[in-house]
């Protein structure tokens, strides 16, 4: 089961998991709020239910049988967040919730379970490691820690076998720039083939640890397999850091040459700086190396020429 399988991840994670022999059966559930059913075009053996979260009776309908799940679905983005904390919230935490509860009474499936490192929020300690005191600065930050707190408490409390990931800056193909709240890496791409300035909020100067999708997959896939679980939240990142000037450099020599940038406000909530300490990472999952920055960018590239 994948929630928010019609996703941007999702749709990476579907692909993979019908690549591999072992599993027989996927089913995506998802709302279509922000993923699309195009996402899983051409994808044989994936069983798609349109539904949310949020609605108990359906989550026992569709878990039954179910012997893992990636819950992936959230109501993402800190701008979202502050212009209404009860969805995120709802989405969020009490959709989490739901997910858990609808795991246990299926006989206890395996729950990876994706969070974010805006939890480090106003926590400066770099590279974050998963022992710094969260201090969230969004409601989607304090979102995304209340739904790790259940799910951990889940494991604790009923036997439940639950890994919980921190996401850094995903990016790579089906992450599309159509919306206001678009990740950094998509706008930047859709701006610079259209032949706009880049969008950059504040100096650019601003840091992240940009991870390419297929890295994730894989860490998700070893997760599954492994029915791996872990007593605290992982980072799910490999300790990269660059700036927002830096990616763009990157992504001009991917493009072939240098890129305009475009300077506005500073977003409220953003964090300043991200990068997250790859120790306990590395430690569960020894054989998986990153994609590169510039190799991602250049698939990404790639995927989104498709478009057009």
């Amino acid at each position: 089961m994948v929630t928010g399988g019609a996703g941007f991840i999702g749709a990476n994670l579907c692909r993979a998991l019908r690549e591999d022999g072992a599993v027989e059966r996927v089913v995506v559930l998802d709302n279509f709020s922000t993923g699309r059913a195009d996402n899983l075009t051409g994808l044989d053996g994936v069983e798609v239910v349109e539904g949310s979260i949020l609605d108990a009776d359906l989550l026992g309908r569709v878990f039954q049988g179910t012997d893992a799940v990636v819950h992936l679905a959230a109501r993402a983005s800190v701008p979202r967040s502050l212009e209404d904390p009860v969805a995120t919230h709802e989405a969020n935490v009490t959709g989490t919730l739901r997910v858990l509860e609808a795991a246990r009474h299926a006989g206890g499936a395996h729950v990876v379970v994706a969070s974010s490192s805006s939890v480090y929020g106003a926590n400066r300690s770099l590279p974050a490691g998963e022992d710094l005191a969260p201090l969230p600065l969004s409601p989607y930050a304090a979102s995304k820690l209340a739904a790790e707190g259940y799910s951990l408490s889940y494991g604790n409390s009923f036997g439940l076998p639950v890994m919980v990931f921190r996401f850094f800056n995903v990016f790579g193909p089906f992450q599309r720039a159509g919306h206001v709240y678009a990740a950094v890496v998509p706008a930047f791409l859709s701006a610079a083939l259209a032949g706009d300035p880049l969008p950059v909020h504040g100096d650019g100067r601003q840091t992240r640890d940009f991870t390419f999708v297929g890295s994730v997959v894989r860490v998700l896939c070893a997760a599954l397999h492994g029915v791996v679980t872990a007593p605290t939240p992982v980072n799910l990142a490999f300790g990269g850091r660059s700036s927002l000037l830096e990616l763009a450099d990157v992504l001009g020599d991917v493009l072939g040459g240098p890129l305009e940038m475009a300077h506005g406000p500073v977003r409220p909530g953003d964090v300043r700086d991200s990068q997250a300490d790859q120790t306990r990472l590395r430690a569960l999952f020894p054989d998986i190396e990153p994609v590169a920055l510039a190799d991602g960018l250049q698939a990404t590239v790639d995927w989104f020429r498709t478009l057009s």
